[in-house]
């Protein structure tokens, strides 16, 4: 198998290779969608498992109050210890001693179902949420890839071709990295995956979670005793609830809607463990954790990752879906990744590999909700007074605002720049999104929603 370092572009690919399996070439429709919206779960899904640590750096009174609720001789207590030091020597010396160094990591994240017996959690599980994450401790920034589960990929050791998330039933972890690096070119460093049951139990832990559902949903499996009725708007989610909304998967976007509902949730769930309160229930989420998480990171390395993550700029968190179309074969549906794209998002998001030239000039697009019409034309006359011209104005039925960067050009510190020329480009998450234009082929596109 071959590796690239993070500091190197992958070498060029013959034709032949570029559109053999798993990058095959579909003729057939392009599918609509939108990237998925998780720019603020980033940051902390990568630490699950250490979030509640980062979260008594937020709120705990000192250690004092570790003492008191886990005990000074706990893992706990040791590991905030360990972190208040490193906080408190920011003044005299570096403001991370991370064990990797100052290269960029790529961290897999992988959400596994259950497979319906009492065995082992982590054996001939399907991976539902595939997440590649590259982490930049010099300049603390993370870029981050969601791999749709469905994607047709070539699993390694003669095991043929299969749905990617398949690679943890068949072969487990080792596998599934392995197909990863294969499929990508790429080096994974550290993964964590978190399981289904898990998540459940901290939402039961949490008392809830607050999600605005983005549609109507309605679906009733007898056999597999699954009854789903969301209606469109705020909900306070009950772990009974999050099972059925994760699992609602029947409507035009298939798999790509549930994966973007996963990311969705995972953002309401982090704005829950971000609140004040949630600190009396560290001792029962940290019980739950720590049986449903499972990461070849050491505890050191995960205080590391949790120091970082507190100095993330939500501005600079860049994401994008690997793209592709859905190919339907017999029963099965896959996602055919298109592979010249699925490069390009590689080469920028892992390696980082950016243009630092300006175009002469730059082509927009508004998407807006009808309440926000008048918003949608303010901002178009903003940026034409700016000298980007708007080519198409639109409306969506998103309930997520989104700065979505179509070319090249658009950077996150092109991103920077506009919105201190322009203020009406409000900071939002930003989208890189080479193969799909919600109005039309232009620069970039500004969604205006209402979350």
């Amino acid at each position: 198998m071959k590796q690239y370092k993070n500091t190197r572009k992958r070498p060029n690919i013959s034709p032949r290779q570029k559109y053999a399996n798993p990058f095959e070439r579909n003729y057939g429709s392009r599918y609509k969608k939108s990237s998925s919206t998780f720019a603020k779960i980033l940051t902390m899904m990568a630490i699950m498992f250490f979030v509640i640590i980062a979260g008594m750096l937020f709120f705990a009174n000192g250690q004092d109050f570790i003492n008191e609720k886990f005990g000074e001789d706990s893992f706990i207590g040791s590991i905030f210890a360990k972190i208040s030091k490193n906080n408190s020597a920011k003044k005299q010396g570096p403001e991370f001693n991370l064990p990797f160094g100052p290269r960029r990591e790529n961290i897999l994240l992988l959400g596994v179902d259950s497979n319906g017996a009492d065995s082992d959690l982590w054996v001939g599980t399907r991976t539902d949420t595939i997440i590649l994450m590259n982490i930049d401790p010099k300049t603390k920034t993370v870029n981050a890839i969601s791999i749709p589960r469905d994607s047709k990929v070539y699993l390694p050791d003669g095991m043929g071709t299969q749905k990617i998330n398949a690679a943890h039933a068949i072969g487990g972890i080792k596998m599934t990295v392995k197909t990863i690096e294969d499929t990508l070119g790429v080096r994974i460093d550290r993964y964590i995956m978190f399981h289904d049951e898990g998540v459940k139990e901290v939402v039961k832990a949490l008392g809830g979670v607050d999600i605005y559902i983005e549609k109507n949903m309605h679906y009733d499996d007898y056999a597999g005793k699954l009854h789903i009725n969301f209606k469109k708007g705020k909900h306070h989610l009950t772990e009974k609830d999050v099972v059925e909304y994760l699992r609602f998967r029947h409507d035009a976007t298939g798999d790509i809607g549930r994966t973007k509902r996963q990311q969705w949730f995972l953002r309401g769930l982090l704005t829950n463990l971000k609140r004040p309160e949630t600190v009396v229930k560290i001792p029962k989420i940290v019980s739950v954790t720590s049986k449903y998480v499972k990461t070849d990171m050491t505890p050191y390395e995960m205080t590391q990752y949790a120091a970082l993550a507190t100095h993330f700029d939500m501005d600079n968190i860049e994401i994008a879906m690997l793209p592709g179309a859905p190919n339907k074969t017999g029963y099965i549906s896959y996602w055919i990744l298109d592979p010249e794209k699925t490069q390009k998002v590689v080469d920028r998001l892992i390696y980082r590999q950016k243009t630092d030239a300006l175009k002469d000039s730059y082509t927009a697009s508004i998407m807006s909700l009808p309440d926000k019409k008048a918003e949608a034309d303010k901002l178009a006359k903003a940026l034409k007074n700016n000298g980007v011209r708007v080519l198409c104005s639109g409306s969506t039925n998103s309930v997520h605002s989104q700065f979505i960067a179509h070319s090249d050009y658009v950077t996150v510190d092109y991103y920077a720049k506009l919105k201190k020329e322009v203020p009406e480009v409000k900071s939002q998450q930003f989208v890189y999104q080479p193969d799909s234009y919600p109005c039309a082929d232009t620069d970039f596109t500004v969604i205006l929603a209402g979350n």
